[in-house]
C-alpha cells in the first residue's frame, strides 16, 4: 500500500506563487509515475501535470503550462512537488496527488492508482 500526503496549500493573492508537496511513504516508490489533479466548488476533478518515474518526462494540461512546474526527488522521501506561479483566482481548487503504477505517466485519472486526501488552494482576487 502507498500512503501520499500533500502539503503546501494556503491562501495567497493573484499572481503569487504557491510549492505544493506530496510525500509518498508504504511499498517502494520508485516504480510509479505522479500525478497531480485539482477540483474546483462545483467542478468534476481535472487533470494537472504528471511525471515519469524518473522525472525525464512530464505532462502538463493546457490552462497551466508556462506557470506550473511538476518535479520529484526520489531521494528525498518520494516527494514529488507542483511549483505554481502567477496564481490566478480560477486556480482556486482542492489539489490531489496521485500515484500510478501503469506503463507511461498519464492524464487520466482513471489509471491513478493511489490519491492523497488533497490540499486547498485559494487565490483571492
Amino acid at each position: 500500500q502507498v500512503q501520499l500526503v500533500e502539503s503546501g496549500g494556503g491562501l495567497v493573492q493573484a499572481g503569487g506563487s504557491l510549492k505544493l508537496s506530496c510525500a509518498a511513504s508504504g511499498r517502494t516508490f520508485g516504480p510509479y509515475h505522479m500525478g497531480w489533479f485539482r477540483q474546483a466548488p462545483g467542478k468534476e476533478r481535472e487533470f494537472v501535470a504528471a511525471i515519469s518515474r524518473g522525472g525525464s518526462n512530464t505532462l502538463y494540461a493546457d490552462s497551466v503550462k508556462g506557470r506550473f512546474t511538476i518535479s520529484r526527488d526520489n531521494a528525498k522521501q518520494n516527494t514529488v512537488y507542483l511549483q505554481i506561479n502567477s496564481l490566478k483566482p480560477e486556480d482556486t481548487a482542492v489539489y490531489y496527488c496521485a500515484a500510478d503504477t501503469g506503463s507511461i505517466p498519464s492524464t487520466r485519472e482513471v489509471v491513478y492508482d493511489y490519491w492523497g486526501q488533497g490540499t486547498q488552494v485559494t487565490v483571492s482576487s
